[in-house]
Protein backbone atom coordinates (compact mmCIF):
# COMPACT_ATOMS: atom_id res chain seq x y z
CA UNK A 1 0.00 0.00 0.00
CA UNK A 2 1.05 3.92 0.10
CA UNK A 3 3.26 4.53 2.12
CA UNK A 4 4.67 8.62 2.10
CA UNK A 5 4.44 11.50 4.22
CA UNK A 6 2.12 13.81 4.92
CA UNK A 7 4.56 16.58 3.06
CA UNK A 8 4.54 14.50 -0.15
CA UNK A 9 1.04 13.43 0.28
CA UNK A 10 0.11 17.01 0.22
CA UNK A 11 1.78 17.62 -2.75
CA UNK A 12 0.81 14.81 -5.24
CA UNK A 13 -2.63 16.32 -4.21
CA UNK A 14 -1.81 19.81 -4.19
CA UNK A 15 -2.76 20.71 -0.75
CA UNK A 16 -4.73 23.96 -0.20
CA UNK A 17 -3.35 24.76 3.14
CA UNK A 18 -0.19 24.67 5.51
CA UNK A 19 0.29 20.87 6.92
CA UNK A 20 4.17 21.87 8.06
CA UNK A 21 3.51 21.01 11.42
CA UNK A 22 2.67 17.58 10.26
CA UNK A 23 4.90 17.22 7.20
CA UNK A 24 6.73 14.04 8.85
CA UNK A 25 3.69 12.29 9.79
CA UNK A 26 3.72 8.81 7.84
CA UNK A 27 0.98 7.71 5.90
CA UNK A 28 -0.14 4.03 5.55
CA UNK A 29 -3.10 3.12 3.14
CA UNK A 30 -6.05 4.93 2.40
CA UNK A 31 -9.54 4.41 2.95
CA UNK A 32 -12.97 5.82 3.02
CA UNK A 33 -14.53 3.74 5.26
CA UNK A 34 -14.43 5.46 9.08
CA UNK A 35 -15.18 2.06 10.19
CA UNK A 36 -12.21 0.24 8.95
CA UNK A 37 -9.63 2.78 10.30
CA UNK A 38 -6.16 1.31 10.61
CA UNK A 39 -3.20 2.96 12.19
CA UNK A 40 -2.13 4.89 9.51
CA UNK A 41 -4.61 5.65 7.01
CA UNK A 42 -5.09 8.23 5.23
CA UNK A 43 -9.00 9.25 5.98
CA UNK A 44 -10.71 10.19 2.67
CA UNK A 45 -14.44 11.66 3.88
CA UNK A 46 -16.84 11.87 1.25
CA UNK A 47 -20.01 14.05 0.72
CA UNK A 48 -23.33 12.22 0.14
CA UNK A 49 -26.77 12.42 -0.65
CA UNK A 50 -27.73 11.55 3.18
CA UNK A 51 -24.90 11.38 5.37
CA UNK A 52 -21.43 13.58 5.35
CA UNK A 53 -18.01 11.67 5.76
CA UNK A 54 -16.61 15.18 7.47
CA UNK A 55 -18.22 14.41 10.22
CA UNK A 56 -16.25 11.65 11.04
CA UNK A 57 -12.79 12.87 10.49
CA UNK A 58 -12.18 13.52 14.36
CA UNK A 59 -13.22 9.86 15.24
CA UNK A 60 -11.34 8.17 12.16
CA UNK A 61 -7.98 10.24 13.55
CA UNK A 62 -8.63 9.01 17.17
CA UNK A 63 -8.67 5.78 15.95
CA UNK A 64 -5.60 5.91 14.60
CA UNK A 65 -5.60 7.31 10.81
CA UNK A 66 -2.85 9.48 10.47
CA UNK A 67 -4.34 12.15 8.66
CA UNK A 68 -7.60 12.99 6.45
CA UNK A 69 -8.51 14.80 3.59
CA UNK A 70 -11.01 18.16 3.69
CA UNK A 71 -12.65 19.22 1.12
CA UNK A 72 -13.10 22.90 1.04
CA UNK A 73 -16.58 24.20 0.78
CA UNK A 74 -17.34 22.20 3.92
CA UNK A 75 -17.66 24.67 6.71
CA UNK A 76 -14.93 24.24 10.17
CA UNK A 77 -12.63 21.85 9.30
CA UNK A 78 -10.83 20.96 12.84
CA UNK A 79 -8.11 23.15 13.98
CA UNK A 80 -4.70 21.23 15.66
CA UNK A 81 -5.41 17.84 13.30
CA UNK A 82 -3.22 16.73 10.30
CA UNK A 83 -5.71 17.63 7.78
CA UNK A 84 -5.08 18.08 4.65
CA UNK A 85 -7.65 20.77 2.47
CA UNK A 86 -8.73 19.96 -1.05
CA UNK A 87 -11.04 21.29 -3.88
CA UNK A 88 -12.84 17.71 -3.94
CA UNK A 89 -11.85 15.03 -2.19
CA UNK A 90 -12.94 12.60 -4.75
CA UNK A 91 -10.55 14.48 -7.48
CA UNK A 92 -8.13 14.08 -4.73
CA UNK A 93 -7.84 10.50 -4.28
CA UNK A 94 -7.88 10.00 -8.22
CA UNK A 95 -5.34 12.77 -8.63
CA UNK A 96 -3.49 10.46 -5.49
CA UNK A 97 -3.76 7.49 -7.41
CA UNK A 98 -2.51 8.39 -10.59
CA UNK A 99 0.56 9.59 -9.21
CA UNK A 100 1.25 6.69 -7.12
CA UNK A 101 0.95 4.54 -9.85
CA UNK A 102 3.63 6.76 -12.21
CA UNK A 103 5.97 5.75 -9.01
CA UNK A 104 5.69 1.70 -9.04
CA UNK A 105 7.92 -0.21 -10.81
CA UNK A 106 4.58 -1.99 -11.75
CA UNK A 107 3.14 -3.84 -14.91
CA UNK A 108 -0.84 -3.68 -15.21
CA UNK A 109 -3.25 -5.56 -17.27
CA UNK A 110 -6.72 -4.34 -17.77
CA UNK A 111 -9.80 -6.08 -18.04
CA UNK A 112 -12.99 -4.90 -19.07
CA UNK A 113 -15.84 -6.62 -20.84
CA UNK A 114 -19.85 -7.45 -20.69
CA UNK A 115 -19.44 -10.76 -19.22
CA UNK A 116 -16.49 -12.47 -17.47
CA UNK A 117 -14.39 -9.79 -17.06
CA UNK A 118 -13.93 -10.81 -12.74
CA UNK A 119 -13.77 -14.36 -13.93
CA UNK A 120 -11.14 -13.30 -15.96
CA UNK A 121 -9.14 -11.01 -13.91
CA UNK A 122 -9.22 -13.90 -11.04
CA UNK A 123 -7.85 -16.61 -13.90
CA UNK A 124 -4.97 -13.94 -15.25
CA UNK A 125 -4.15 -13.04 -11.73
CA UNK A 126 -3.37 -17.15 -10.81
CA UNK A 127 -1.62 -17.61 -13.99
CA UNK A 128 0.71 -14.60 -13.33
CA UNK A 129 1.36 -15.54 -10.20
CA UNK A 130 3.70 -18.44 -11.26
CA UNK A 131 6.02 -16.45 -11.75
CA UNK A 132 5.40 -12.93 -10.79
CA UNK A 133 4.53 -11.24 -7.54
CA UNK A 134 0.59 -10.01 -8.15
CA UNK A 135 -2.06 -8.04 -6.67
CA UNK A 136 -5.89 -8.03 -8.03
CA UNK A 137 -8.72 -6.07 -7.84
CA UNK A 138 -10.53 -7.20 -4.98
CA UNK A 139 -14.47 -7.78 -5.00
CA UNK A 140 -16.34 -5.14 -6.94
CA UNK A 141 -13.84 -2.42 -6.57
CA UNK A 142 -13.57 -1.50 -10.77
CA UNK A 143 -15.06 1.31 -11.02
CA UNK A 144 -14.04 4.98 -10.43
CA UNK A 145 -13.33 5.17 -6.74
CA UNK A 146 -12.91 1.23 -6.08
CA UNK A 147 -9.93 1.41 -9.18
CA UNK A 148 -7.98 4.17 -7.51
CA UNK A 149 -8.47 2.54 -3.92
CA UNK A 150 -7.40 -0.60 -5.46
CA UNK A 151 -4.20 1.22 -6.75
CA UNK A 152 -3.33 2.89 -3.79
CA UNK A 153 -3.54 -0.99 -2.02
CA UNK A 154 -0.14 -1.95 -4.25
CA UNK A 155 2.52 -2.62 -2.49
CA UNK A 156 5.62 -0.93 -4.12
CA UNK A 157 7.02 -4.81 -5.04
CA UNK A 158 4.08 -5.64 -6.37
CA UNK A 159 5.14 -6.83 -10.29
CA UNK A 160 2.02 -6.75 -12.05
CA UNK A 161 -1.39 -5.81 -11.03
CA UNK A 162 -4.88 -6.80 -12.46
CA UNK A 163 -7.61 -4.43 -12.57
CA UNK A 164 -10.64 -5.16 -13.13
CA UNK A 165 -12.71 -1.96 -15.16
CA UNK A 166 -15.99 -1.72 -14.97
CA UNK A 167 -18.67 0.59 -16.36
CA UNK A 168 -21.97 2.43 -16.86
CA UNK A 169 -21.77 4.65 -19.54
CA UNK A 170 -19.65 6.58 -22.14
CA UNK A 171 -16.12 7.94 -21.09
CA UNK A 172 -15.51 5.72 -17.50
CA UNK A 173 -13.12 3.50 -18.74
CA UNK A 174 -11.14 6.02 -20.67
CA UNK A 175 -10.59 7.44 -17.25
CA UNK A 176 -9.67 4.28 -15.70
CA UNK A 177 -7.31 3.25 -18.59
CA UNK A 178 -5.29 6.79 -18.55
CA UNK A 179 -5.09 6.51 -14.68
CA UNK A 180 -3.84 2.65 -14.73
CA UNK A 181 -1.75 2.80 -17.66
CA UNK A 182 -2.27 -0.67 -18.16
CA UNK A 183 1.17 -2.84 -20.60
CA UNK A 184 -2.08 -4.99 -21.46
CA UNK A 185 -5.76 -5.58 -21.75
CA UNK A 186 -8.46 -7.40 -22.10
CA UNK A 187 -11.59 -7.49 -23.90
CA UNK A 188 -13.68 -10.33 -22.51
CA UNK A 189 -17.02 -9.66 -24.98
CA UNK A 190 -19.96 -6.99 -26.04
CA UNK A 191 -22.90 -8.47 -24.44
CA UNK A 192 -26.42 -6.89 -23.70
CA UNK A 193 -25.30 -4.92 -20.05
CA UNK A 194 -25.60 -1.58 -19.96
CA UNK A 195 -28.17 -1.26 -22.90
CA UNK A 196 -30.25 1.00 -20.82
CA UNK A 197 -27.71 3.51 -20.32
CA UNK A 198 -25.86 3.06 -23.95
CA UNK A 199 -28.63 2.03 -26.37
CA UNK A 200 -27.33 -0.80 -28.33
CA UNK A 201 -24.34 -3.49 -28.48
CA UNK A 202 -22.25 -1.33 -30.56
CA UNK A 203 -22.54 1.74 -28.19
CA UNK A 204 -21.19 -1.04 -26.16
CA UNK A 205 -18.90 -2.30 -28.08
CA UNK A 206 -17.24 1.99 -28.72
CA UNK A 207 -17.24 2.13 -24.44
CA UNK A 208 -15.24 -1.12 -23.91
CA UNK A 209 -12.60 0.04 -26.47
CA UNK A 210 -12.31 2.87 -24.90
CA UNK A 211 -9.64 0.37 -22.49
CA UNK A 212 -7.25 1.12 -25.42
CA UNK A 213 -7.14 4.95 -24.73
CA UNK A 214 -4.90 4.15 -22.09
CA UNK A 215 -2.57 1.25 -23.23
CA UNK A 216 0.92 1.88 -23.78
CA UNK A 217 2.24 2.06 -27.21
CA UNK A 218 2.83 -1.29 -28.37
CA UNK A 219 1.25 -3.01 -25.78
CA UNK A 220 -1.28 -6.28 -25.68
CA UNK A 221 -4.48 -6.30 -26.35
CA UNK A 222 -6.83 -9.38 -26.28
CA UNK A 223 -9.85 -9.48 -27.98
CA UNK A 224 -12.84 -12.00 -28.19
CA UNK A 225 -11.99 -12.77 -31.98
CA UNK A 226 -15.18 -13.70 -32.83
CA UNK A 227 -16.89 -11.03 -31.68
CA UNK A 228 -17.24 -8.75 -35.30
CA UNK A 229 -18.20 -5.15 -33.03
CA UNK A 230 -14.84 -5.61 -31.58
CA UNK A 231 -13.08 -6.65 -34.84
CA UNK A 232 -14.84 -3.97 -37.05
CA UNK A 233 -13.50 -1.35 -34.83
CA UNK A 234 -9.88 -2.22 -33.99
CA UNK A 235 -8.53 -1.36 -37.21
CA UNK A 236 -8.38 2.71 -35.76
CA UNK A 237 -6.02 1.22 -33.53
CA UNK A 238 -3.55 -1.07 -35.62
CA UNK A 239 0.25 0.22 -35.57
CA UNK A 240 0.13 1.63 -32.03
CA UNK A 241 -0.78 -2.01 -30.60
CA UNK A 242 -0.67 -5.43 -30.61
CA UNK A 243 -2.76 -7.27 -31.31
CA UNK A 244 -4.05 -11.16 -30.13
CA UNK A 245 -7.54 -12.83 -30.32
CA UNK A 246 -9.20 -15.77 -28.66
CA UNK A 247 -12.37 -17.29 -29.85
CA UNK A 248 -14.18 -20.68 -30.75
CA UNK A 249 -13.17 -20.51 -34.75
CA UNK A 250 -10.16 -21.37 -35.72
CA UNK A 251 -9.38 -17.91 -37.30
CA UNK A 252 -8.02 -16.78 -33.71
CA UNK A 253 -4.68 -17.06 -32.31
CA UNK A 254 -5.90 -19.15 -29.58
CA UNK A 255 -9.11 -20.96 -29.76
CA UNK A 256 -10.16 -24.64 -28.17
CA UNK A 257 -9.47 -27.82 -30.01
CA UNK A 258 -11.31 -30.67 -28.11
CA UNK A 259 -13.55 -30.17 -24.62
CA UNK A 260 -14.49 -32.54 -22.31
CA UNK A 261 -16.91 -31.54 -19.58
CA UNK A 262 -15.99 -32.93 -16.05
CA UNK A 263 -18.49 -33.02 -12.92
CA UNK A 264 -16.71 -29.82 -11.72
CA UNK A 265 -15.23 -28.26 -14.71
CA UNK A 266 -13.81 -28.58 -18.14
CA UNK A 267 -10.92 -30.44 -19.65
CA UNK A 268 -9.49 -29.24 -22.99
CA UNK A 269 -6.91 -28.52 -25.47
CA UNK A 270 -5.87 -25.78 -27.39
CA UNK A 271 -4.17 -25.27 -31.09
CA UNK A 272 -1.20 -23.16 -29.88
CA UNK A 273 0.34 -25.73 -27.50
CA UNK A 274 0.14 -30.15 -26.91
CA UNK A 275 -0.77 -29.74 -23.52
CA UNK A 276 -3.94 -30.64 -21.85
CA UNK A 277 -5.24 -28.47 -19.53
CA UNK A 278 -7.59 -29.12 -16.47
CA UNK A 279 -10.23 -25.74 -15.47
CA UNK A 280 -11.94 -26.35 -12.09
CA UNK A 281 -14.50 -23.83 -13.16
CA UNK A 282 -18.25 -25.16 -14.19
CA UNK A 283 -19.03 -23.88 -17.70
CA UNK A 284 -17.97 -24.24 -21.29
CA UNK A 285 -17.87 -20.35 -22.06
CA UNK A 286 -15.18 -20.12 -18.68
CA UNK A 287 -12.75 -21.96 -21.13
CA UNK A 288 -13.21 -18.35 -23.36
CA UNK A 289 -12.13 -16.63 -20.47
CA UNK A 290 -9.29 -18.93 -19.77
CA UNK A 291 -8.09 -18.49 -23.13
CA UNK A 292 -7.35 -14.77 -22.64
CA UNK A 293 -5.88 -15.06 -19.38
CA UNK A 294 -3.13 -17.54 -21.35
CA UNK A 295 -2.60 -15.10 -23.82
CA UNK A 296 -1.80 -12.66 -21.18
CA UNK A 297 0.25 -14.96 -19.84
CA UNK A 298 2.46 -16.09 -22.70
CA UNK A 299 2.83 -12.62 -23.16
CA UNK A 300 4.29 -12.12 -19.59
CA UNK A 301 6.53 -15.46 -20.88
CA UNK A 302 4.65 -18.14 -19.20
CA UNK A 303 5.09 -21.42 -20.77
CA UNK A 304 1.93 -23.42 -21.67
CA UNK A 305 3.12 -26.52 -19.65
CA UNK A 306 3.35 -24.25 -16.91
CA UNK A 307 -0.13 -22.88 -17.59
CA UNK A 308 -1.69 -26.19 -16.45
CA UNK A 309 -0.63 -25.62 -12.93
CA UNK A 310 -2.31 -22.35 -12.68
CA UNK A 311 -5.15 -23.02 -14.07
CA UNK A 312 -5.47 -26.30 -11.88
CA UNK A 313 -5.16 -23.20 -8.84
CA UNK A 314 -7.88 -21.36 -10.11
CA UNK A 315 -10.03 -19.99 -6.96
CA UNK A 316 -12.93 -17.56 -8.76
CA UNK A 317 -14.61 -14.41 -6.77
CA UNK A 318 -17.89 -16.15 -4.61
CA UNK A 319 -21.15 -16.06 -6.22
CA UNK A 320 -19.69 -17.22 -9.89
CA UNK A 321 -20.69 -20.92 -11.31
CA UNK A 322 -20.01 -21.80 -7.41
CA UNK A 323 -20.62 -25.29 -7.01
CA UNK A 324 -22.12 -26.01 -3.27
CA UNK A 325 -24.31 -28.90 -1.87
CA UNK A 326 -27.93 -28.72 -0.46
CA UNK A 327 -29.24 -29.80 3.08
CA UNK A 328 -31.68 -32.15 0.99
CA UNK A 329 -28.06 -33.65 -1.34
CA UNK A 330 -28.83 -31.14 -3.97
CA UNK A 331 -26.15 -29.87 -6.24
CA UNK A 332 -26.80 -26.18 -6.02
CA UNK A 333 -24.73 -23.65 -8.66
CA UNK A 334 -24.40 -19.92 -7.19
CA UNK A 335 -24.33 -17.89 -10.07
CA UNK A 336 -25.89 -14.95 -8.25
CA UNK A 337 -23.29 -12.14 -8.62
CA UNK A 338 -24.46 -11.10 -12.22
CA UNK A 339 -26.53 -11.62 -15.40
CA UNK A 340 -27.05 -10.51 -18.40
CA UNK A 341 -29.22 -12.78 -21.47
CA UNK A 342 -25.61 -14.03 -22.78
CA UNK A 343 -24.38 -15.13 -19.21
CA UNK A 344 -27.78 -16.72 -18.30
CA UNK A 345 -27.86 -18.68 -21.83
CA UNK A 346 -24.35 -19.49 -20.94
CA UNK A 347 -25.63 -20.89 -17.76
CA UNK A 348 -28.83 -22.60 -18.88
CA UNK A 349 -26.40 -24.39 -21.50
CA UNK A 350 -24.57 -25.73 -18.62
CA UNK A 351 -26.99 -27.14 -16.93
CA UNK A 352 -28.19 -28.55 -19.84
CA UNK A 353 -25.21 -30.62 -20.58
CA UNK A 354 -24.09 -31.64 -16.87
CA UNK A 355 -24.52 -34.92 -16.76
CA UNK A 356 -25.78 -37.71 -14.09
CA UNK A 357 -29.01 -35.56 -12.74
CA UNK A 358 -32.28 -37.08 -12.77
CA UNK A 359 -33.86 -33.58 -11.97
CA UNK A 360 -32.50 -30.09 -13.46
CA UNK A 361 -33.91 -26.69 -12.05
CA UNK A 362 -33.57 -23.17 -12.44
CA UNK A 363 -34.21 -20.15 -10.64
CA UNK A 364 -33.99 -17.10 -12.27
CA UNK A 365 -34.60 -13.79 -11.37
CA UNK A 366 -34.44 -10.64 -13.36
CA UNK A 367 -31.62 -9.09 -15.81
CA UNK A 368 -31.24 -5.54 -14.89
CA UNK A 369 -29.88 -2.65 -17.23
CA UNK A 370 -31.57 -3.47 -20.32
CA UNK A 371 -32.93 -0.85 -21.39
CA UNK A 372 -36.51 -0.50 -22.82
CA UNK A 373 -36.29 -3.94 -24.72
CA UNK A 374 -36.03 -5.67 -21.43
CA UNK A 375 -38.88 -8.04 -21.15
CA UNK A 376 -38.44 -9.32 -24.74
CA UNK A 377 -34.94 -10.07 -23.49
CA UNK A 378 -36.97 -12.27 -20.50
CA UNK A 379 -39.30 -13.72 -22.92
CA UNK A 380 -36.49 -15.13 -25.31
CA UNK A 381 -34.93 -16.81 -22.46
CA UNK A 382 -37.90 -18.85 -21.07
CA UNK A 383 -38.74 -19.54 -24.93
CA UNK A 384 -35.44 -21.05 -25.34
CA UNK A 385 -35.34 -23.70 -22.62
CA UNK A 386 -35.83 -27.30 -23.74
CA UNK A 387 -38.56 -29.47 -22.14
CA UNK A 388 -36.30 -32.36 -22.53
CA UNK A 389 -33.32 -30.84 -20.79
CA UNK A 390 -34.88 -28.95 -18.22
CA UNK A 391 -37.00 -30.23 -14.88
CA UNK A 392 -38.60 -27.14 -13.42
CA UNK A 393 -38.30 -23.45 -13.70
CA UNK A 394 -38.41 -20.85 -10.88
CA UNK A 395 -38.41 -17.06 -11.46
CA UNK A 396 -38.11 -14.33 -8.81
CA UNK A 397 -39.43 -10.56 -9.46
CA UNK A 398 -41.30 -8.42 -12.33
CA UNK A 399 -39.07 -9.00 -15.35
CA UNK A 400 -38.57 -12.69 -14.21
CA UNK A 401 -42.14 -13.51 -14.76
CA UNK A 402 -41.74 -13.04 -18.38
CA UNK A 403 -39.30 -15.42 -18.37
CA UNK A 404 -41.95 -17.68 -17.32
CA UNK A 405 -44.54 -16.61 -19.88
CA UNK A 406 -41.97 -16.92 -21.90
CA UNK A 407 -41.18 -20.58 -20.82
CA UNK A 408 -44.78 -21.59 -21.10
CA UNK A 409 -45.40 -22.99 -24.32
CA UNK A 410 -42.02 -25.19 -23.98
CA UNK A 411 -42.35 -25.98 -20.54
CA UNK A 412 -46.42 -25.83 -19.46
CA UNK A 413 -48.11 -24.50 -16.54
CA UNK A 414 -47.36 -27.42 -14.03
CA UNK A 415 -43.62 -27.11 -14.33
CA UNK A 416 -43.26 -23.32 -13.73
CA UNK A 417 -43.09 -21.23 -10.57
CA UNK A 418 -43.24 -17.20 -10.66
CA UNK A 419 -42.98 -15.48 -7.57
CA UNK A 420 -42.48 -11.81 -6.36
CA UNK A 421 -41.81 -13.17 -2.60
CA UNK A 422 -38.12 -14.61 -2.07
CA UNK A 423 -39.64 -16.39 0.52
CA UNK A 424 -42.07 -18.05 -1.09
CA UNK A 425 -40.03 -19.46 -4.23
CA UNK A 426 -37.97 -20.63 -1.14
CA UNK A 427 -40.43 -22.69 0.28
CA UNK A 428 -42.02 -23.84 -2.55
CA UNK A 429 -38.48 -24.90 -4.02
CA UNK A 430 -37.70 -26.96 -0.85
CA UNK A 431 -40.64 -28.99 -1.47
CA UNK A 432 -39.27 -30.19 -4.75
CA UNK A 433 -35.79 -30.73 -4.32
CA UNK A 434 -33.88 -34.10 -3.90
CA UNK A 435 -30.49 -35.84 -3.39
CA UNK A 436 -30.70 -35.80 -7.48
CA UNK A 437 -31.73 -32.15 -8.13
CA UNK A 438 -29.10 -29.69 -9.54
CA UNK A 439 -29.94 -25.76 -9.09
CA UNK A 440 -29.16 -23.15 -11.07
CA UNK A 441 -30.07 -20.00 -9.06
CA UNK A 442 -29.19 -17.22 -11.56
CA UNK A 443 -29.77 -13.27 -11.97
CA UNK A 444 -28.56 -9.76 -11.35
CA UNK A 445 -26.97 -8.57 -8.74
CA UNK A 446 -29.68 -6.41 -7.70
CA UNK A 447 -32.23 -9.02 -7.15
CA UNK A 448 -29.81 -10.44 -4.29
CA UNK A 449 -30.98 -14.15 -5.05
CA UNK A 450 -27.96 -15.67 -2.68
CA UNK A 451 -30.42 -15.46 -0.20
CA UNK A 452 -32.00 -18.30 -2.14
CA UNK A 453 -28.08 -20.49 -2.04
CA UNK A 454 -28.15 -19.61 1.68
CA UNK A 455 -31.51 -21.06 2.79
CA UNK A 456 -30.92 -24.29 0.27
CA UNK A 457 -27.62 -25.15 1.64
CA UNK A 458 -26.20 -27.10 5.13
CA UNK A 459 -27.10 -24.96 7.99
Amino acid sequence: MIKRTLKQIAEMVSAKNDITPFSDTLISGVTIDSRKIENGNLFVPFKGEHVDGHQYVVEAIGKGASAALWQEDVPNPPKNLPIIIVDDCLTALQELARKYRRELNVKVVGITGSNGKTTTKDMTASLLSLKYKVQKTEGNFNNHIGMPLTVLNLSEDTEVAVLEMGMSGRGEIAFLTKLACPDAVVITNIGESHLLDLGSREAIAEAKLEILQGLKPGGLAVLHGDEPLLMERINQYKGNIELQTFGRSDSNDLYPIEITQLGQGNRFTVNASSEVFELPVLGTHNILNALAAMLIARYFSISFEKMIEGLQAIKLTNMRMELVEGKHGEKIINDAYNASPTSMMAAIELVANLQGYEQKILVLGDMLELGPEEEQYHVKIGAGLNPEQIDLLFTYGQLGAHIANGAREALGENRIFAFLDKEELIQELERHVNDNSLVLVKASRGMKLEGVVKALQKD
